[in-house]
Order: C-alpha cells, then structure tokens, then sequence
C-alpha cells in the first residue's frame, strides 16, 4: 500500500510538470505539481476506502491528476472578472 500511494505522488507530480511544460496549464510549475498531487491524493484514498477506479493505480493516478488540472484552475479563474 505505501509503495502506491508513493508512486502515485511521483506520477501525479510528472504529469504536473509535463502539463505545464507543454502549455496546457498556465499555473506555474510548483502549483500544477501541487493541484496534481493533491487530486491523486484524494482519488488514492477515495480508492483505497471505496474500492472505486480504473484497474491500476498509475492509470488512477493519471486521471486524477489531469482532472485535477481542469477542475481547480477553471474553478478559481470562472469566478473572476
């Protein structure tokens, strides 16, 4: 178990620091990092106590993280004028 939430940091943090390199986000590189693992923790732990994904936790992770990256900026800039 701690061997995936572990790996599951690393590949939230990849994808944080791929989506900013390639110009999908817009937040900064520290700041995808964090969304990123922030969205993988949660959906971890929602996996983990509901029995709730994909099939493998680097997929979970993944998918979590890219919609972590679409749902809290888009949040934070809608209400913005």
């Amino acid at each position: 178990m701690f061997p995936t939430l572990i790996g599951t940091v690393v590949i939230a943090g990849i994808v944080g620091y791929l989506s900013e390199k390639s110009g999908f986000t817009r937040n900064g590189i520290l700041q995808s990092i964090i969304i990123c693992v922030g969205g993988a923790f949660l959906f971890y732990f929602v996996r983990v106590m509901f029995n709730v994904g994909f099939g493998s936790a680097g997929l979970n992770a993944i998918a979590s993280s890219i919609g972590a990256l679409i749902i809290v900026p888009t949040h934070w800039r809608g209400g913005r004028k």
